[in-house]
């Protein structure tokens, strides 16, 4: 039989695709002794992703938490869980990020992550133990290279069906394949894999020494955390697990479980515990906002650096990131605050013309007028849009100061209450103020301090001397890892947030 044009193109490509599929394509996992899709990434070739995405984590994430003794602790404790791993000669490296968030990761190589702002949360070594063995599980277990072959192969299993049912080459979808690996590495694991780590932990736990069962004490710990951050941010305890680290990973409820009952099978005689000596490191960490990104203080943002500063209206919950603030107030009211980028505040001549076709441009703003703040020049326009939450009312405010840097209010209302909250919002944009040098240098982050209880200390005195506007109760509760009700012991040592 003699083959068309067409389809001898047809089976020339396929033979040059198909071999692919015959790599050795499974590998004994070195933790779990199964068999595990890896054909994509070689251990080798993890080591070396880990190196060249590991200074890109350090930008993203705050850089380093500046304590060398503080993440010297952190990191024998790392490196005594990793020499008990399934890979005790990999060179694992310990970072503590200098983020506020709760958040640990890790990155294929041997590169583990812990932040602050996690740290902050635990209440002793063996939680933060809890922690590091989870992260150490997922690069033991090499789940990254798992989910990096997996989307490969997907990939190049779609560019195999464009190419034999399309006449053009696959050197393009190769290229786009071969540029994926980068998205992959941070993104959710999946639940067989969350609990695989978790079950590694435990093991791991238990060989250094550890209490296996403080992973679920800190389980809980996050569970309560992330419930609390649902409030602040005007949702419902119930929504938290949706709209948290947890909506791509095995709920909170069945990795508490899950963990229990695997600490029950690897009981540690006279586990280590070391609340003390962790709370003792603990004392004088950093709390909350950093002053590089600026300090909220109650209802004030202050950012040294930059130096000015405003006040958002009561019942208002701020939140802040590296490019924005947000304030959250009742019904969906909204205040956020950004800056235009300096290099492009520097191209704009006319305030009023940025606000109103750049800025505000498919707005169709009215009521656009000069306003002058504080001896700074600026405008302000209002319009309604129609928003995924709802109609709203929008008014900007845009601000230059004398050093040429443009600073934005976008305060957003349910009509029905644009009215209502006119003066506060007005009060707002008119504290905007820029700082004196002697001013900013004073401004300093919120520190933990521990300290122990006295005799007619209680929980709600202890958390009325925490500088907070909003759910200093709640916080003092979360950081201590506190029951409703539970009483304090003379002697007691607790975390309290702290000028």
């Amino acid at each position: 039989m003699v083959l068309g044009l067409r389809a001898r193109r047809f089976f020339q490509r396929a033979a040059l695709i198909l071999p692919i599929f015959w790599l050795p394509s499974c590998t004994v996992n070195p933790a779990t002794g199964e068999q595990s899709f890896t054909a994509f990434m070689s251990p080798q070739e993890e080591i070396q992703v880990g190196r060249q995405e590991h200074p890109k984590i350090i930008k993203e994430f705050g850089g380093v938490y500046q304590d060398a003794r503080f993440n010297a602790y952190v990191r024998d404790v790392g490196l005594r869980l990793a020499k008990v791993s399934d890979m005790p000669n990999l060179n694992f490296t310990i970072t503590v990020l200098n983020d506020s968030k709760v958040n640990a990761f890790a990155l294929p190589g041997g590169f583990v992550y812990i932040t602050r702002g996690l740290l902050a949360l635990a209440e002793n070594e063996a939680e933060m133990a809890g922690v590091l063995a989870h992260e150490i599980g997922h690069v033991t277990a090499r789940h990254s290279a798992e989910r990096y072959s997996q989307a490969m192969a997907a990939n190049i299993g779609l560019t195999l069906l464009g190419v034999l049912t399309s006449g053009s080459g696959a050197g393009g979808s190769i290229n786009q394949v071969a540029g994926l690996g980068a998205q992959l590495y941070l993104q959710g694991y999946s639940r067989d894999q969350e609990l695989e780590s978790d079950l590694l932990a435990i093991r791991y736990m238990s060989k250094a020494g550890y209490d296996p069962g403080a992973l679920k004490t800190f389980f809980l710990k996050m569970q309560a955390n992330t419930q609390l951050e649902a409030v602040m941010a005007g949702r419902s305890a119930s929504e938290a697990d949706q709209f948290s680290f947890f909506s791509t990973h095995p709920r909170t409820a069945d990795r508490i479980t899950q963990a229990e009952r695997l600490a029950n099978v690897a009981p540690v005689r006279n586990p280590r515990i070391e609340r003390v000596a962790y709370l003792s490191r603990l004392n004088g960490l950093t709390f909350g906002d950093d002053r590089e990104q600026g300090v909220r203080r109650g209802r004030t943002f202050s950012h040294p650096d930059l130096r000015f500063e405003f006040v958002v209206p009561p019942n208002f919950t701020m939140f802040n990131s590296p490019d924005k603030v947000v304030a959250r107030g009742p019904n969906g009211a909204a205040i956020i605050f950004d800056m235009v980028p300096s290099r492009e505040a520097k191209q704009i001549y006319n305030l009023r013309s940025f606000v109103v076709s750049d800025w505000g441009g498919n707005l169709g703003l009215s009521q656009v007028e000069r306003i002058v703040i504080n001896g700074m020049e600026g405008y302000t326009g209002a319009s309604r849009v129609r928003l995924q939450s709802g109609v709203k009312d929008v008014r900007l405010i845009a601000v230059r100061g004398q050093d040429g840097l443009i600073f934005r209010f976008a305060f957003l209302t349910p009509p029905n209450m644009t009215a209502s909250l006119s003066n506060v919002f007005r009060h707002t944009t008119y504290s905007f103020r820029r700082l004196s040098a002697a001013k900013a240098a004073k401004i300093r982050p919120l520190r933990i301090k521990v300290v122990p209880v006295k005799a007619g200390d209680t929980v709600q005195s202890l958390a009325s001397r925490q500088p907070l506007e909003q759910y200093s109760l709640q916080w003092f509760q979360l950081l201590n890892g506190l029951a409703q009700n539970q009483p304090l012991r003379v002697g007691q040592l607790v975390k309290i947030i702290s000028e």
